[in-house]
């Protein structure tokens, strides 16, 4: 189990003969901070390095924090950081912006830690999407700065276009993106205005003047971390490279897939003893992640889709959205709530025995590795969709907040493992649920998504084989922090 540090400030580290330390910071909720512990696990377990994780009080589950941070080796530490002052921040900002003035707010608290609290000053900080407010901090301090993206090499191409855009624009002016941008990965590839992460697509969104304030420090990362690899966006991984040769930007190093292991996840027997009973590659596994939720109208056309496509399934259903809002990260499940009570009448006994719906939560990486799930209609968050790609499993592509509709175009039309759903202004039909269903169970185009998706695995294991091009990465970046000289007071030399 993790090592734990209950407050940052308190926090005193040991003497100049302790490994050297990477703090890193990471956001709430499951899908940041579950590729934030198994980057700590690397850096621990492969490079020696003793890793503090700094998590953010009030604003995640604990219960869900500690289930992700449990399994850490003992070099791994967390840290909390004390609850900021909050109350006069904008209300409609939203959770991206609490977050972003959360930990703007409690520089002081990561300054002792960086600093080292009495010990030995940190060898680099890696902070996620959020946490760039950091990076001068670690420049003051000649601590190694680093960003972690914990998605896709598409956002930080769209990051660093959003800062080409205001370059020179005055304080408090903000300009849209184009309708359209060039998407490297494809023959003439553009990413449609509205298939940009949210926050993005309007210069009056509440959350738009921080992520151009985040992206205008990204020029001044000494470094990115991506948990992606080079295979799944060659094209991207590429031109990235090239800039960081002609010194255009800072080097991005693509070091995923990090996929939690499957002795992490809580067991169901329920599901999975359903799935053994099914034949090879015929389930279809359906999930919209921790943070998703559907309307009722959808959940409803969404069980009739499956009924219709005549084909095994397996429903992870959570409580559909009362106000149309597709984001419930933080939502609260009440003791009577029960999921399934919003599936059409008489749905759970016509699909008995080719059909399991369960409530809430399935054991995702081990329903993805079993030999009877064939196909993943998912929500397209980024670490579904690594554990997709690493179980060899094709995608249907369902996006439905933040970064989800970028990663869609991603899967289908970089990656070539998605296949996508038409929808009428955000909703599917039952008509195209099951259409899409048969289709990649069944056609020609899910033959072609079945077949790459067997090549994109084999890529992901290549990446981090001995000689994988991710733990080269890894490995390059981890020599650099070690090589960094450090004098006694926290400075770099």
């Amino acid at each position: 189990m993790a090592a734990t540090i209950t407050s940052v400030a308190s926090c005193t580290l040991s003497s100049s003969t302790a490994p050297p330390r990477v703090v890193m910071i990471g956001s709430p909720g499951a899908g940041h901070l579950i590729p934030v512990a198994e980057l700590a696990r690397r850096l621990a377990t492969d490079h020696g390095f003793a890793v503090t994780i700094v998590t953010t009080t009030g604003l995640s589950d604990p219960a869900t924090d500690a289930a992700v941070l449990s399994t850490l080796p003992p070099s791994v530490a967390t840290a909390s950081l004390p609850g900021a002052a909050l109350a006069n921040i904008p209300p409609d900002i939203g959770f991206g912006g609490t977050i972003f003035e959360f930990v703007r707010r409690s520089l002081p608290h990561l300054r002792s830690l960086l600093a080292g609290g009495g010990g030995d000053p940190a060898a680099a900080l890696v902070c996620d999407f959020f946490g760039t407010s950091a990076l001068p901090l670690a420049a003051e301090l000649g601590v190694p700065g680093y960003v972690f993206l914990p998605t896709s090499f598409a956002m930080v191409s769209i990051m660093r276009r959003l800062a080409a855009l205001h370059a020179d624009a005055a304080p408090g002016e903000y300009r849209d993106l184009p309708d359209s941008l060039p998407f490297p990965g494809g023959p003439s590839l553009l990413l449609r205005h509205e298939d940009m992460p949210d926050g993005f697509r309007d210069w009056n969104d509440p959350n738009y003047a921080y992520v151009v304030e985040e992206a205008r420090r990204y020029a001044r990362a000494d470094g990115f971390l991506v948990n992606s690899f080079e295979e799944m966006e060659r094209a991207m991984a590429e031109s990235f490279r090239h800039d960081a040769e002609d010194g255009a930007f800072p080097p991005v190093f693509p070091v995923g897939p990090f996929v939690r292991s499957s002795s992490d996840e809580n067991s169901a027997e329920e599901c999975l003893e359903w799935l053994n009973r099914q034949p090879a590659r015929s389930v279809v596994y359906v999930s919209f992640g921790t943070g998703g939720a559907l309307s009722v109208a959808q959940t409803a056309e969404l069980a009739a889709g499956l009924e219709a496509s005549g084909h095994r399934f397996l429903w992870v259903v959570r409580m559909p959205s009362q106000d149309g809002n597709a984001f419930a990260f933080g939502t609260v499940r009440g003791e009577d709530d029960d999921p399934l009570a919003w599936l059409p009448d008489g749905f759970l006994e016509r699909t008995r025995g080719r059909g399991l719906a369960v409530a809430a939560w399935a054991p995702q990486v081990r329903v993805l590795n079993h030999p009877a799930t064939a196909a993943f209609v998912s929500h397209c968050g980024w670490n579904s969709t690594l554990e997709s790609v690493s179980a060899s499993v094709p995608i249907v592509a369902w996006p439905l907040y933040a970064e989800q509709r970028m990663n869609a175009v991603t899967l289908a039309e970089v990656a070539g493992v998605a296949l996508r759903p038409r929808d009428d202004g955000g909703f599917v039909t039952r008509e195209e649920v099951a259409a899409v269903v048969r289709e990649i169970m069944e056609g020609e185009k899910g033959s072609t998504v079945r077949g790459r998706a067997r090549e994109l695995q084999e890529a992901a294991s290549r990446a981090w084989s001995p000689q994988g091009a991710s733990r080269r990465a890894l490995g390059e970046v981890a020599a650099k922090w070690k090589a960094a000289p450090v004098n006694d007071n926290g400075e770099g030399a």
